[in-house]
């Protein structure tokens, strides 16, 4: 899935990306130009306390068991005695009336006896009942007081659930309202920050960042040039999200487009030859043996001289027929058939060289010939192009290894000298990415910051690995360093010593998913969800157009040089669109074997408990394997600040700000022992 297709918006209203909105999936805030965006950090959330814990359920009062059964024994040992009585006394008629009838006792005793044993037995049966009388009385006074103490108990639970309930709603507001707040800030730089350089990552992870970053830059208002040596097409992301928001990118892919590159066509005779001559020089690389370098200044000499032959129609197609004529590469008869060279002026070449000079300078021009072969159709077929804020040349990867060299050098060294002829500007209004730069010899390097420097272009260098002479140019100066995935054991190790290995970090749950996704997918994608789940694709977006005009003294619009690069009177109209889609569910590829997306939960319970869930994925210390172990869009930033230089642990996936919880708005700056502390 191609960022066309799930990057940066959704279905929705219409809102523009630079500006304030309330969309859901819209970033909050907008793109300061005075800022350099290179990605996202989760901030930490306050906390909503625990949730209020529930009452207990209390069992009702009720008549104690043992205390009625104490008071039934007590009354059954209280009535024994008129019991007893009462039974003796029911008991003695029935004896007498026995005793008579058997002849013992005489009738008149007999009568006196039963007569006497009446009053003994009622007088026990009242006692009984008093006594069974005064027991229910008790049992209902004890009744009674139980019950009022019942009714105070309910009064005092239901006021306990009234106040739980009222707890347990304040509490769920203020989680919900934390859950909506932003959480996901830009990390930024300022713009007196030059320069950064980019150590390590996989074309992934390259892709994630130069989209962001260069994505910010576009909706500043400024300009970026990407130049891209790697061979991969890290930028395709770039220009797929250009394209959907409305922008016309120009770009070329070199060596089939060499004929539209004009890219130091307008350069003296003598700036020409300079760039050519350290082009052959660079073309070799920074690691070729010393004998097998070119001398910069003997090249120069003698392609200024070929140049002056040539005159006013000097290009490079005739450049290379006057050095083949040099080399003795064919015969005369070859040269003149191509229409290249004149007779008058293959006869001033055969006179270039003086006596004795014959062997060296057949050896030099077969050296330049061979070397600048691969330049030959530059400029031969320059038309006319829209002017864009977005430049994109790349090399293919199918092209010859030599030539591709050759390409990369030239590409670095002319964009240099035509960045060095124009007029200091603001910082970062102009952009310039190169990709791949570990393949460039230290004095381009050199030559190419110092001019970026001098004339306020931000740069961003990019090196897939840490040789020798990268080494000794990581962070110099006032530039910033962005140290990502490193799979090479030495480079992870020199990158850990700089940084300093008693920094810790954790990485969030959304960057290692996102990560193990990159990694072990090929498509598909994530859902977002909050209470509810849905999935939103691609489909929402905004177009916002302006004018602006500047003057120009380009011959033809288009041009692979920076707009600011050229100066003249002649005036062109210079527009850009910016757009913007959101969703909560994203899903956003960075190239096509990359899928980015995210996948967050929220449980909410309502009765025992209520928990909000926001995993962390998992904490490391800056060491050589956890820098090999780094997730594609994760980057260790290290930046100089007031007091020292911080750093920091960056996400540079660019779909995060489609997150309802992502906003632009720059939190307060951090000194360096907080960023040392984090």
């Amino acid at each position: 899935m191609t960022a066309t297709q799930a990057g940066l918006w959704s279905r929705g209203t219409r809102a523009p990306l630079t500006g304030d909105s309330t969309g859901a999936g819209a970033p909050r805030g907008q793109f300061r130009p005075d800022l350099l965006y290179l990605g996202w950090r989760p901030r930490e959330k306050a906390d909503p306390g625990p949730p209020p814990v529930r009452p207990p359920a209390a069992e009702p009062d009720q008549v104690s068991a043992e205390w009625l059964a104490a008071q039934l024994r007590e009354h059954a040992r209280l009535s024994r005695p008129a019991r007893l009585t009462g039974a003796l006394a029911l008991a003695t008629p029935a004896a007498v009336t026995g005793t008579w009838l058997a002849g013992w006792l005489p009738g008149g005793l007999a009568l006196l006896a039963s007569a006497a044993s009446v009053p003994v037995a009622g007088r026990s049966c009242i006692r009984l009942g008093r006594g069974r009388r005064e027991l229910a009385r008790q049992l209902r006074a004890e009744e009674a007081r139980v019950g009022a103490l019942r009714r105070v108990q309910h009064e005092q639970q239901a006021a306990e659930r009234e106040e739980y309930t009222r707890q347990l709603r304040g509490w769920q507001q203020r989680t919900a309202a934390l859950s909506r707040r932003p959480h996901w800030n830009p990390v930024t730089l300022p713009v007196t920050v030059g320069r950064l350089d980019v150590a390590g990552g996989t074309m992934a992870g390259w892709s994630a960042l130069v989209t962001m970053v260069a994505v910010a830059r576009l909706a500043a208002g400024g300009e970026v040039t990407v130049v891209d040596l790697t061979g991969g097409g890290v930028a395709a992301d770039l220009l797929a999200m250009a394209r959907h928001q409305g922008i016309q990118p120009q770009l070329w892919r070199l060596p089939t487009d060499l004929p539209r590159l004009d890219l130091g066509a307008a350069f003296s005779p003598e700036l020409l030859a300079d760039v050519l001559a350290r082009t052959v020089a660079a073309a070799s690389g920074p690691g070729a043996p010393a004998g097998n370098q070119h001398d910069p200044a003997r090249d120069a000499a003698l392609l200024r001289r070929v140049l002056a032959v040539l005159g006013d129609r000097a290009t490079l197609a005739r450049l290379i027929a006057a050095l083949r004529a040099l080399g003795q590469i064919g015969g005369p008869a070859d040269h003149l058939s191509s229409a290249e060279l004149t007779p008058d002026q293959l006869a001033r070449l055969g006179t270039l060289g003086g006596r004795g000079a014959g062997p060296a300078l057949i050896e030099r021009a077969w050296a330049l010939e061979g070397r600048l072969l691969a330049l030959s159709p530059l400029a031969s077929g320059v038309d006319r192009q829209p002017a864009s804020a977005l430049r994109v040349a790349w090399l293919d990867s199918r092209a010859a290894p030599l030539e591709s060299d050759t390409l990369a050098a030239y590409l670095v060294i002319a964009l240099a000298e035509t960045l060095r002829q124009s007029r200091p500007g603001a910082s970062w209004a102009q952009a310039v990415f190169v990709l791949g730069a570990e393949r460039l010899p230290p004095d381009v390097l050199d030559r190419l910051c110092d001019t970026a420097a001098l004339t306020g272009t931000g740069l961003l260098l990019g090196y897939r690995s840490i040789p020798a002479h990268v080494r000794d140019r990581l962070g110099r100066g006032e530039s910033a360093v962005a140290f990502m995935r490193l799979g090479n054991a030495a480079d992870a190790r020199v990158a850990a010593e700089q940084i300093g290995t008693e920094h810790r970090f954790v990485l969030s749950q959304l960057t290692d998913t996102i990560g193990a996704s990159v990694n072990d997918t090929s498509g598909g994608s994530l859902t977002a969800a909050a209470g509810m789940a849905h999935s939103v694709a691609d489909s929402r977006s905004l177009t916002e157009t302006g004018g602006r005009s500047r003057g120009s003294g380009r011959s033809h619009a288009g041009g692979f040089a920076p707009l600011s690069a050229v100066s003249g009177s002649a005036s062109r109209d210079k527009s850009f669109s910016a757009a913007l889609s959101d969703s909560r569910s994203i899903s956003a590829g960075i190239n096509t074997s990359t899928t980015w997306g995210l996948t967050t939960s929220r449980t909410v319970g309502t009765t025992e408990s209520v928990a909000l869930a926001a995993q962390r994925a998992r904490e490391f210390l800056v060491e050589a394997r956890e820098l090999q172990q780094l997730p594609p869009s994760a980057l260790v930033l290290c930046y100089p600040c007031s007091g020292g230089r911080a750093v920091l642990l960056a996400d540079a996936n660019p779909a995060i700000m489609t997150l309802p919880t992502a906003t632009l708005a720059v939190p307060a700056p951090r000194t360096a022992r907080a960023a040392r502390q984090d």
